[in-house]
């Protein structure tokens, strides 16, 4: 695994989608960074500081959010000379986001007065009143054909579903929640799953046409949903809730498969691997922690050389983990499922409990089992899939880089001075890694693994 040098930033990086460019933010300055050279290949000085960054679906533009200021300012990467500002006046601008078809941009008021979609072809703009959530709330299908948008009106929340090519309103119609919190569309658009505030639980999946096709409420007096995450293949739907428990919950029959709970106290007779990180310094030997032959191996090889802070041990069960119980009498404990994601193949699905923060959970949904348990020293502040094979990079703010397959897991230095990682990224293939420490950010080549089909949780 190779590195860059370090670059400054303040703010977001984020990779275009078409992998060719990369966008950072220095205080009010915006570069443009080519991904093969690193090169600055533009360079857009905005009004003030930049709060986020967005790029378009076709990697022709980007825009740039400033909190200080209710304003955004959009940029052309191949026309530098276009420039575009919006201003919607006393109403001010909570978030911005692009259309799918990256010539549209939709801004949502202060004070969730009205959401407007700004047309960059002509002066025309949409108005929609009441969106329910500056941020949330908003979900484009995957064809970018049509919207969906939660609005409140006389006490009721509404999806409202928009034509992405006139902005008009197709249809309305009103969902039985109580404050509702966020909604996505499935993988392929055929459905559209709504969940409640944390105060009721509540998750419900309608057709586009309004037909309720699942109301689904696993317990009642307590704080309910946390997080919810559609598998990439559609079959499945991950539920996260306050109660320390990953329910998924089968599409074709919309019943729950499996109901998997988060212990700290993981016992003998689980199938778990459970790879604990250890404090000692010397050479990292993963012989140990192969699970089986694989072709994965060469890549293991390439990181057993040299020297590294720390290494993965494989823990012998029972294992007691971490355990932080969350202050009853404040807001918002911290306790539930909090981080989950899919892989790219629908077969593992990872989670962290609030009140562990330093355990990641692998669940295989093949064999409806524990997979692997990686027990870190510090909070991990995030884990992201490969997006192209069973690969999953985690960081918990530290000078190492952390990486799980189905074979082991082994641990990266990160050869910065005073570099310590607190989010992390991939580009589109796989090839890539953006890793950011406060004030900087490096990329990280990684090698390319075959395809994730190719492996089994039985071999």
């Amino acid at each position: 695994m190779e590195f860059t040098e370090a670059y400054k930033q303040t703010g977001p990086c984020s990779f275009s989608p078409n992998d060719r460019y990369i966008a950072s933010a220095l205080d009010y300055r915006l570069f443009i960074r080519d991904t093969i050279s690193f090169k600055v290949v533009q360079l857009f000085s905005c009004l003030d500081k930049i709060s986020y960054i967005q790029w378009a679906n076709d990697s022709e533009y980007v825009l740039c959010g400033l909190h200080k200021r209710p304003t955004i300012q959009a940029w052309s990467i191949n026309q530098p000379e276009w420039t575009c500002k919006i201003d919607d006046g006393p109403a001010g601008i909570a978030y911005a986001r692009w259309s799918p078809d990256s010539r549209h941009i939709l801004t949502t008021s202060d004070f969730h007065l009205r959401l407007t979609v700004w047309s960059l072809l002509s002066t025309a703009f949409v108005h929609i009143k009441g969106p329910k959530h500056p941020i949330k709330g908003v979900s484009f299908t995957q064809d970018g054909k049509f919207a969906a948008i939660c609005t409140r009106r006389d006490c009721k929340d509404y999806i409202n579903l928009l034509s992405c090519d006139t902005w008009g309103v197709m249809r309305d119609f009103a969902i039985d929640t109580l404050d509702f919190a966020d909604m996505a569309w499935s993988p392929d658009d055929s459905a559209i799953v709504i969940w409640d505030s944390p105060l009721e639980y509540k998750v419900l999946v309608y057709s586009p046409d309004g037909r309720c096709l699942l109301k689904y409420q696993a317990y009642e007096s307590g704080l309910g949903v946390k997080s919810i995450s559609w598998s990439p293949c559609g079959q499945f739907l991950a539920v996260g809730s306050y109660d320390q428990n990953l329910r998924v919950i089968n599409r074709l029959t919309w019943k729950v498969c499996a109901d998997f709970t988060h212990l700290s106290n993981v016992r003998g007779s689980s199938c778990a691997v459970v790879f604990k990180e250890d404090d000692e310094q010397h050479q990292l030997d993963i012989t140990g922690l192969r699970l089986d032959d694989d072709p994965y191996d060469r890549n293991f090889a390439d990181v057993s050389e040299g020297e590294f802070g720390v290494r993965y041990e494989v823990a012998e069960l029972p294992v007691m983990l971490p355990f932080q119980k969350p202050a009853m009498d404040k807001p918002n404990p911290k306790q539930g499922i909090g981080l989950m994601g899919w892989s790219s193949d629908s077969q593992y699905v990872f989670t962290r409990d609030d009140t562990m923060l330093t355990a990641l959970w692998i669940w295989d949904i093949r064999q409806l089992q524990l997979a692997a348990i990686l027990v870190q020293k510090e909070s991990i502040k995030a884990a992201v899939w490969d997006p192209t094979s069973c690969r999953l990079a985690v960081c918990t703010g530290s000078s190492q880089l952390y990486m799980w397959t189905p074979c082991g897991a082994y641990c990266v230095g990160i050869p910065l001075p005073h570099f310590n990682i607190i989010d992390l990224k991939w580009n589109s293939d796989g090839s890539c890694l953006l890793l950011k420490d406060k004030e900087s950010f490096c990329f990280a080549a990684v090698p390319v693994l075959q395809d994730s089909s190719d492996y089994s949780s039985e071999d």
